[in-house]
């Protein structure tokens, strides 16, 4: 399956991604994946096999025929139940508009499941990071069996994400006071990457964008099918329940087998009306494809909403992010020495903040418990290690104010007159 959508979604900057979980990759990757297949299979059926057999008057010839299933398969056909009497010329039909362009609406649903999937990938490197390199050279490390390797990926892992955190230290000074920039001002003290949680912002909208998508396009295709495709599994499993009754050939059917066709023919200036009986050999692969679709659909959405729930919880409730940092930082003994369960606060607050414990809650979603210990447990190394550097620069100066928390002066006392 990862073959298959690494060829169905064959960018190179987006292949195989790492940086999202499993609820996002239903939709982004495996729901565009089964539609692109299901395009292919019914243009193959209509394009080079036989969409449509009308069966036409005796008198018909072979030329006639063809005239009739092509004219048939253009001009779209219509539904009509058998208990019901053929209508005449000026009386509504239930036209079927649509099985022509099935390929075209799959390819078109497969995009719309794709586009979240752009907006996350495309604007995450907006926060000074590319995070689908942190998260693939995770799942390196976590695949290799060289330790010198492993030690040189964990670095490299570590220098990556220390580098992003970095990043966002910048101040905006100077500006103007307009409405534009107390507006960006006003925002940024909620998200943003000073404040810390940029990454995390942009997942649960990308979440919400999956999520209003299946929703949508059960409902659009309400319109595009002319039939409430948003209850299509409901009906099903309601007509099957009746015994004497072919859910095939209710009046509600969407892709219905046997259809009815209208056309006039010119002769020595009288136009003859025929109306002929057509057999439509592809809404037996679109019911099927539809019928998947919908359970399919509907499962996503579940998932998604799930997803979006726990993700949105684990953002405002600060006692899950420090259980996490501190369930693998006790994994290798890194919290024995008295005070460092308050530093591990520091650490997450004013080091990591939300951005950094969203990555390495990525890492774990993509690698394993292992990997996501040993690169927590680096980059608390690293961070004390850099907290350690930072010395007053005269005897009871505090150092600058940064991030970490450790306050001081912005500028060193002036020397006073003796």
């Amino acid at each position: 399956m990862d073959k298959l959508v690494s060829l169905v979604t064959s960018n190179p900057k987006v292949k195989n991604p790492r940086d999202d979980d499993f609820a996002d990759r239903l939709s982004s990757r495996y729901t565009v994946a089964y539609l692109v297949v299901a395009a292919v299979l019914v243009s193959f059926r209509s394009y080079v096999g036989s969409p449509i057999t009308c069966w036409a008057p005796v008198h018909f010839h072979s030329s006639h025929r063809k005239f009739t299933n092509s004219y048939c398969w253009v001009r779209n056909t219509y539904y009509l139940p058998w208990d019901e009497e053929v209508p005449r010329p000026n009386e509504e039909r239930q036209m079927i508009l649509y099985y022509q362009w099935i390929p075209f609406i799959l390819l078109g649903q497969a995009l719309f499941f794709y586009l979240p999937s752009i907006v996350w990938h495309g604007l995450n490197s907006k926060a000074g990071v590319d995070s689908d390199n942190i998260l693939s050279s995770a799942h390196t490390m976590s695949r290799t069996d060289s330790q010198e390797k492993k030690e040189r990926t964990l670095m490299l892992v570590t220098k990556q994400i220390d580098r992003f955190l970095e990043s966002r230290k910048a101040t905006q000074t100077g500006y103007h006071l307009d409405m534009k920039t107390i507006l960006s001002a006003t925002l940024c003290r909620c998200c943003g990457r000073r404040v810390g949680n940029y990454l995390v912002m942009l997942f649960l909208f990308s979440k919400i964008c999956y999520i209003a998508n299946v929703i949508s396009q059960l409902f659009i295709l309400n319109k595009i099918l002319s039939a409430e495709f948003n209850l299509y599994g409901f009906d099903i499993m309601r007509d099957q329940k009746v015994a004497d009754h072919d859910w095939t050939e209710a009046k509600n059917v969407i892709f219905p087998r046997v259809t009815f066709c209208d056309f006039l023919v010119r002769r020595l200036g009288n136009n003859h009306r025929y109306t002929v009986q057509c057999v439509l050999p592809i809404n037996l692969y679109n019911e099927k494809i539809y019928m998947i679709l919908w359970f399919w659909m509907v499962f996503v959405a579940a998932a998604s909403i799930l997803s979006l729930i726990v993700w949105f919880v684990r953002t405002l409730l600060r006692g899950d992010r420090m259980k996490f940092i501190q369930n693998h930082l006790e994994a290798q003994n890194k919290l024995q020495m008295h005070g460092d369960y308050e530093r591990c606060g520091e650490f997450l607050d004013n080091y990591l903040r939300q951005d950094g414990a969203f990555i390495l809650r990525l890492v774990a979603h993509n690698t394993d418990s292992i990997t996501t210990t040993e690169i927590t447990c680096s980059l608390w190394d690293f961070w004390k290690e850099k907290v350690s550097k930072r010395k007053p620069m005269f005897r009871g100066d505090m150092p600058p104010d940064d991030d970490f928390g450790l306050g001081g002066a912005d500028t060193l006392p002036m020397k006073t007159a003796e």
